[in-house]
């Protein structure tokens, strides 16, 4: 039996995003203070830690907007396959994701185009930069 393109088979690994803060001495030393007594085991684990606390204190208010907004919450992939059946069905598509929008990388920028209509991602976007030009002015 061959193979299928790793496209149709693997779900798309959400990928850590990189940010950069500024931080004052002395909570940076405060920080190292913690980490040094064996609180947190390094800078990163301390500030994961810290924004995961304050995201759950504002656990409701996320869900409320999310419905509101009507968000989908969590990794949505689109396929070609998908994509494909939509702009059969005559339908375009306004997708709204808090989390990871993961488009395939066999998704054409025609296909792209002919069926999303917008696209809304807070959180990550995956998709080839040809896809990802092509929806450049649909992106909010």
């Amino acid at each position: 039996m061959p193979a299928r393109p790793a496209s149709q088979t693997s779900v798309p690994k959400p990928v850590d995003e990189k940010i950069t803060i500024n931080l004052g001495c002395v909570d940076l030393g405060q920080i190292d203070l913690l980490v040094q007594e064996g609180f947190y085991a390094n800078r990163t684990d301390l500030i994961r830690t810290a924004i995961r606390n304050q995201l759950a204190t504002h656990g409701d208010v996320v869900r409320q907007v999310v419905s509101r907004r009507t968000l989908v919450l969590g990794l949505h992939r689109y396929t070609a396959e998908h994509l494909r059946a939509v702009q059969a069905a005559g339908e375009t598509l306004q997708i709204r994701v808090l989390g990871l929008a993961s488009i395939d990388a066999d998704v054409t920028p025609e296909l792209a185009l002919a069926t999303i209509e917008s696209l809304t991602v807070l959180g990550a976007l995956q998709a080839s930069p040809a896809v990802k030009a092509a929806l450049a002015e649909r992106i909010r």
